[in-house]
């Protein structure tokens, strides 16, 4: 059985400094360029001054779209330092940045169904009322 799991990118809203050489693309955006399937890198900072676990991860272009989140971050980067062959796809862009998909034993990651949104899920018209109109006295 592979053992693959989908991580949350986190950072999508924060400036892109690093790499200079790519005129610093805005995350949102190089998300925005990303489909399904296309490789990412996952690349250790152990000199990152925020979080020396961290880790950061490149679209196929190069280009960071945010981190893995501090949670998940000790685990994904004990098995790269291990040698474990941890491959990384794009799964999808999300509101609150992006979800990539990640296999830790070798194997090509395989992206889940989308799931269709459930169209019964109440939306903020449910919810609104008009305020009756009383007669005036």
């Amino acid at each position: 059985m592979p053992r693959q799991l989908s991580l949350a990118v986190r950072g999508a809203d924060f400036a892109n400094n690093k790499p200079k050489a790519q005129g610093n693309v805005p995350r949102r955006f190089e998300i925005a360029t990303c489909r399904p399937g296309e490789p990412v890198e996952l690349v250790l900072e152990p000199d990152n001054p925020h979080d020396p676990q961290a880790i950061l991860i490149l679209s196929a272009r190069g280009v960071p779209i945010g981190y893995v989140s501090a949670e998940r971050a000790p685990f994904i980067g004990r098995h790269i330092r291990q040698g474990d062959e941890v491959i990384a796809i794009f799964q999808q862009a999300t509101r609150i940045g992006a979800v990539i998909r990640v296999s830790l034993d070798g194997s090509a990651p395989i992206l889940p169904d989308v799931r269709e949104p459930d169209s019964s899920a109440a939306s903020e018209d449910d919810h609104y009322h008009v305020d009756p109109v009383w007669p005036d006295d």
